[in-house]
């Protein structure tokens, strides 16, 4: 079954053709469209398109299987001209963590799209290519990013995974789901004439419905989504697809189901929730982490709950210069904290990667809601709030975008239906495309402008030089040198997080060709003032606060050596810088 937007959406331009050529078409251009939306087949072939086009840049690879055996794949992007990937600081975006929320992995997709299109073109994306390693998991749920694709749905749904889970606790599983009564491909809402219901038809249109007041009369009772009893309990719509969430499994600060709905039996008990952690563990020199969400227009950080405090003020630092810059690069949307500015999540992708992995972590909520525009928003009157935030399950505030931008294609005007249940009622209500998720004419900005903050935080991740060597002879093959390693961009080769809590192995600098006898830490140099670095005898030193964001940590080294000597600086989150040292007597 095609929905309206796979057939309204241009499909994947010569990604067959390249598939079916294969060697011959190495290097050939692939060009892909953003006014659709991927389902996991195009999806997939989309990405061995790229990999057949650009085999020098791009990596392939099966992270795991989701709950109904789909391949979660993972792009690696890495120019191995410029060194390993393993050796560089590393960038991570994942989307479409949450089935419903699909277009994280149209982002996804154009960011790793954009990047290999633009290589050789501009400076900036060329650098970016040559100095970063990318690591993109554009959809983590496949099954339910298809079921929301191809399946009578509403915007809200499927959410979870789709592993059957009792909710309703009759000892089966999903058989009580929404049901597509008037066979338009969306579930919306149900609605049944009452004098005494708690809703009446709002004067400005009748087609929307506010809360009656005090004294007033009712007309309607709200009946929820489009459904059946289909298990015979009395109950409607009690017990649909699945019912965990990704989102609620990671392992830091973890909370059981009663606390956390959703969150599972245990930390990464599910099997996408697990292939993720697995791969950002299998990759230490991840520094930069987006998941992308949807929606609402922000750029949040965390924590994810209070319990947990707030960030190191030198991460927040961090944060905030990229929070606040990103709020230029995407206009409307805010940069704002978890549990303080939106809600409390346990379990979340954001403190699994910061709090455990001392990783620097965002996570957008994709788009503004569709009846606004960064030039036309406005803050509400408190009666224009009361209605808007009383429109039943949301999306329905703006009649004029649904009427005369989308023209009629996402609302669905009222119509009567005989329910086996309630008898006369009426359906009708937004679609599933008509809230959450841009609409196509947009789609390619919103992919555009989040891919370009991604690539902003990725060029704001350590960017590590030797700066300076200075060489004083000694006598008897002993010199002194003087060593200076830079940082360039806002984030530091360890965040404070990971310094504090020893997550990882401290930098280390390391003498090639020559003995190292002493190591100290300039902190004067007009006056030649050290303190002491131990060596134990070895023939590198560590840096266990690594180097400062738009800073630099200079040294003093003792070494002994003939013609020349090696300084290789190693950060698991920096990457490797060099240089090599003429020795002069």
């Amino acid at each position: 079954m095609k929905t309206k937007n796979s057939i309204l959406g241009a499909t994947v331009i010569l990604a067959l053709a390249v598939l079916a050529l294969g060697p011959a078409l190495r290097g050939a251009d692939v060009t892909l469209s953003f006014d659709h939306f991927y389902d996991y087949a195009e999806l997939t072939r989309s990405i061995q398109a790229l990999q057949q086009a650009y085999p020098q840049f791009v990596t392939i690879t099966s992270i795991g299987k989701s709950y109904l055996g789909k391949d979660i794949w993972a792009v690696i992007l890495n120019n191995p001209k410029t060194g390993s990937a393993e050796h560089k600081a590393g960038y991570y975006i994942d989307g479409n963590i949450h089935g419903n929320e699909i277009q994280g992995a149209e982002v996804a997709l154009y960011t790793l799209y954009y990047l290999l299109k633009n290589y050789g073109l501009t400076d900036f994306t060329t650098r970016l290519m040559d100095e970063r390693t990318f690591y993109v998991v554009p959809t983590m749920n496949p099954d339910s990013r298809d079921y929301f694709l191809h399946k009578p749905t509403n915007a809200n749904s499927p959410r979870s995974g789709l592993r059957p889970m009792d909710d309703d606790r009759d000892g089966l599983a999903d058989e009580d789901d929404a049901d597509d009564l008037d066979g338009d491909g969306s579930i919306t809402l149900m609605r049944k004439k009452d004098p005494n219901g708690n809703f009446r038809s709002d004067p400005n249109d009748p087609r929307l419905m506010i809360p009656v007041k005090p004294g007033e009369k009712g007309e309607y009772t709200v009946l929820g989504e489009e459904g059946i009893d289909n298990d015979g309990d009395g109950l409607v719509n009690e017990d649909g697809l699945g019912g965990y969430d990704m989102n609620r499994n990671f392992g830091w600060n973890w909370q059981p189901d009663y606390v956390q709905r959703g969150a599972g039996e245990f930390p990464h008990c599910f099997p996408e929730t697990k292939a993720v952690a697995d791969f950002i563990l299998s990759h230490p020199n991840i520094a930069g982490v987006q998941s992308f969400h949807n929606f609402g227009g922000m750029i949040l950080r965390g924590p994810g709950a209070k319990n947990l405090g707030e960030y190191n003020p030198v991460d927040r630092r961090v944060y905030d210069f990229i929070g606040k810059q990103g709020e230029k690069i995407l206009p409307g949307y805010r940069y704002v904290t978890v549990y303080k500015d939106m809600y409390t999540v346990y379990g979340g992708t954001i403190d699994f990667t910061y709090q455990t992995l001392g990783i620097f972590t965002f996570s957008n909520e994709l788009d503004l809601d569709p009846g606004t525009t960064e030039s036309t928003e406005k803050k509400k009157s408190a009666e224009e709030e009361e209605n808007v935030m009383s429109r039943v399950f949301g999306g329905q505030q703006n009649m004029t975008y649904y009427d005369n931008v989308l023209m009629g294609a996402e609302f669905k005007d009222w119509k009567p239906y005989k329910h086996p249940l309630y008898g006369d009622i009426e359906i009708g209500g937004v679609k599933k495309f008509g809230t959450r998720v841009p609409p196509l004419f947009r789609l390619a900005e919103t992919c555009h402008r989040n891919a370009a903050f991604c690539l902003y935080h990725a060029d704001q991740m350590p960017r590590l030089s030797i700066s300076e060597a200075k060489v004083k002879a000694m006598g008897d093959d002993l010199y002194q040198v003087d060593v200076t390693v830079a940082n360039s961009r806002i984030t530091p080769s360890m965040s404070a997080q990971a310094a504090q809590k020893k997550i990882y192995r401290p930098d280390r600098l390391t003498v090639e060709g020559g003995q190292l006898l002493a190591a100290g830490s300039l902190y004067d140099k007009f006056q030649g003032l050290t303190s002491k670095i131990e060596t134990n005898n070895k023939n590198f030193v560590w840096l266990e606060n690594g180097i400062p964001g738009f800073g630099q940590v200079e040294l003093r080294l003792m070494v002994k050596a003939k013609d020349k000597l090696t300084l290789l600086f190693d950060s698991v989150k920096g990457g490797i810088c060099s240089t090599t040292i003429e020795l002069k007597k």
